[in-house]
């Protein structure tokens, strides 16, 4: 497994982040029965950034809390049957998940917001983001209610509670 972590402001979120990527990375795979290793890259920046980045890559000129920049397009998320080579790194035969980018100053936003921790609050972006790097989506009303129930088992499974 290979997870990439780059924290890229100075704002400190106070909280174990490397250690809760590691948890919930591999508790969204688990969760999902993937069978094979995974790559992986999550930045945590800034409002200023990640509105930069949210511009260029959706044309949406405002800061939001989570980006997913996934690297395989599936058919039906997280089929894991049929993937073909594009999926893999070829140097490591790792899953090619994609990238995560997290804004810090939403993490501490939205936590006070919704009178949970920031741990949690970090975990939720993680575990939303996972889901979309597997495939799903939340655009359409039965879509959204999918992701939300994989998101709230997988957090409570990991004793992350609102």
């Amino acid at each position: 497994m290979t997870i990439d972590i780059s924290y890229e402001t100075d704002i400190e979120l106070d909280i174990p982040y490397e250690d809760i990527i590691r948890q919930m990375v591999v508790a969204a795979l688990d969760y999902e029965n993937c069978p094979y290793e995974a790559e992986v890259s999550v930045t945590v920046v800034d409002d200023k950034e990640i509105q930069k980045i949210n511009k260029t890559y959706r044309n949406i000129d405002k800061a939001t809390d989570v980006l997913s920049f996934p690297m395989y397009q599936y058919e039906k998320a997280a089929d894991f049957d049929n993937l073909d080579d594009s999926a893999f790194n070829p140097e490591s035969g790792e899953l090619l998940l994609g990238d995560i980018v997290i804004s810090a100053e939403k993490v501490t936003a939205q936590a006070k917001e919704y009178g949970h921790s920031k741990e949690r609050e970090f975990a939720f972006l993680l575990v939303h983001s996972m889901l979309h790097l597997l495939g799903y989506d939340h655009m359409e009303e039965e879509e959204r209610l999918v992701m939300e129930s994989k998101q709230k088992e997988i957090l409570e499974l990991n004793d992350y509670k609102r």
